[in-house]
């Protein structure tokens, strides 16, 4: 059995696979877009390794304009692409820090992500992950759903913590957004490891998102 994938870059090739595999599968029929209220998009960016601030990351204009150009082809009503902003969705999907079976004291008891485990949440007090309380709620139902693993991850708070281009695009759109990504060891190395299970949980539970997002955003109501 072929247990791991062994490869540099995995981080974050890995994701960006899972998110257009995903995409092109769940709008492969006919009837796929049938009943779909929403744009289904994937975006891909470059340089977040180095903070994101040039013409194509995702510290750039590219995004927003990207949402309004979409926006302008449905009409060009007053305030459209502010309305359809806060009925979005993005999923920052970057990869993760499996627990190393040699350093265990590096995460918290109850946010120790497994290989094969499944795609892991991101949460932050500091908002270095943009999750909040209703979009892992989201994410997590989907898993439920679809009998899917997760797995649920807060750094030490004794340790520095990475980041995602997920506030980036939250705090710069203003849409709701979580952060996952399938656990990986050795990240950023010239052999990164991943189980090849997490890329197929990966792949299923984008393809759910994509084609079940609307509907189970719906029957959401948030006592704010």
């Amino acid at each position: 059995m072929k247990e791991f994938i062994f490869s540099g870059r995995l981080d974050n090739l890995c994701m960006s696979f899972c998110s257009l595999k995903a995409l092109i599968d769940a709008t492969s029929s006919e009837s796929s877009l049938q009943n779909e209220i929403g744009v289904r998009m994937v975006a891909l960016f470059d340089h977040e390794e180095v903070g994101s601030n040039s013409a194509q990351g995702a510290g750039s204009p590219v995004m927003l304009d990207a949402l309004s150009r979409i926006t302008f082809c449905f009409g060009s009503e007053s305030k459209l692409l502010e309305k359809a902003i806060q009925k979005s969705f993005l999923v920052s999907a970057d990869m993760a820090h499996a627990l190393h079976p040699n350093y265990v004291d590096k995460h918290e008891e109850n946010h120790q992500p497994k290989l094969h485990g499944g795609l892991v949440i991101k949460h932050n007090a500091n908002q270095r992950y943009a999750t909040n309380a209703v979009t892992s709620f989201i994410f997590r139902e989907l898993a439920n759903k679809h009998n899917l693993p997760i797995q649920e991850f807060v750094v030490r708070n004794d340790m520095p913590c990475g980041s995602t281009i997920g506030p980036i695009l939250a705090s710069g759109v203003g849409i709701r957004t979580v952060d996952v990504g399938a656990p990986q060891l050795s990240m950023h190395s010239i052999r990164e490891m991943c189980a090849v299970d997490d890329v197929k949980h990966s792949y299923e539970h984008f393809k759910a998102y994509f084609e079940e997002f609307s509907d189970i955003d719906l029957k959401i109501s948030v006592d704010e």
